[in-house]
């Protein structure tokens, strides 16, 4: 463990290294953010960050972090919870809350809990009703490199009340160092996408993305603004329910370096970073692809619940394999 900063509150950051000889990763307690990652033979960083932990208490606070307790958007800031309604900071045009708004854990300094060489376990404990959300919550994330080039992310959550616990990692990915991901190919082996209206709220339609622009089952060249490219900040339905671990996302730069996305979660959401101004200047640096439950589950009866009780335990494991020509 290296120190890498201090926050504005005054609580120090540090920067936990593990590496496998083929894949080198480091992460920061603070918001367990996923901050460089490198394969061997490629000479950068294939996730956007930055070196300044001021940019991730300002414009970068989801880049790389693990986002809970309930990652994307509830639409009205609000959810019914074992019959009880629950109110939320609405962060977004101030009708919706997104990524669980200032109560955030990408926002929160994690207790590194153990670390060796090639893994660290991280924990968190959350509070009774901070920023509107019930239980004690215990949170733990376990970053482990597995096989040489795939890094595994086991997240795993408890509770002492009902509540809504659905986490992601927030990474933005450009596996060329490119100022934008024109020239990847992606392909989602997702049957379906749930639509969106305002304020990028799920309108609660499954669409089937046959004969669809969302329709990635076959791997496709995609470039900003592209008339065969959709905007995207949309959630790609993978099952309904979290299932066993599998593959089931691929994208590869032109440079011949690809990620390989395995997940237990029944949706990713991508976001082509439309909106994002960072690190750097321009628009569409990096996709940020984020495997969960769908957003806004708690007013969709027919998405996969985010609801967890006492007695319960929150999973998730996610795993990116990285390769090159």
């Amino acid at each position: 463990m290296t120190p890498f900063g201090t926050t504005n509150d005054g609580q120090t950051v540090h920067a936990v290294t593990l590496s496998d000889g083929t894949l080198t990763v480091r992460l920061l307690d603070r918001g367990a953010v996923l901050h460089d990652v490198r394969l061997a033979g490629v000479d950068r960083n294939l996730t956007l960050a930055s070196p300044d932990l001021a940019d991730y208490e300002g414009r970068m606070n989801y880049f790389g972090a693990l986002v809970g307790p309930v990652v994307n958007r509830i639409g009205g800031a609000s959810a019914e919870i074992a019959g009880q309604t629950h109110t939320f900071e609405a962060n977004q045009g101030g009708k919706h809350i997104l990524h669980s708004a200032s109560v955030g854990t990408y926002a929160k300094v994690w207790q590194v809990a153990d670390h060796s060489a090639r893994h660290v376990t991280l924990a968190l404990t959350l509070s009774d009703g901070e920023g509107g959300f019930p239980g004690l919550r215990q949170i733990t994330a376990r970053f482990l490199l597995t096989t040489p080039g795939t890094l595994r992310m086991e997240v795993t959550g408890t509770t002492d009340k009902p509540t809504i616990l659905n986490f992601a990692n927030h990474s933005y990915w450009n596996l060329d160092g490119t100022p934008t991901w024109a020239g990847h190919s992606l392909r989602v082996e997702a049957y379906a996408y749930t639509p969106v209206g305002e304020g990028t709220i799920p309108t609660g339609e499954i669409r089937h993305v046959a004969g669809t622009p969302f329709d990635f089952r076959t791997a496709r060249a995609i470039t900003p603004g592209d008339a065969t490219t959709p905007a995207l900040d949309h959630n790609f339905c993978l099952s309904d329910q979290p299932t066993a671990l599998r593959e089931v996302l691929w994208l590869k730069g032109s440079s011949g370096v690809s990620l390989t996305l395995s997940t237990t979660e029944p949706g990713v959401q991508v976001y082509d970073g439309g909106h994002t101004r960072a690190p750097g200047p321009g628009l569409h640096q990096g996709l940020a692809i984020e495997a969960q439950r769908w957003p806004d589950a708690p007013h969709h009866p027919a998405f996969p619940s985010i609801v967890l009780n006492p007695g319960e335990v929150y999973r998730q494991i996610t795993e990116w394999h990285f390769a090159r020509d």
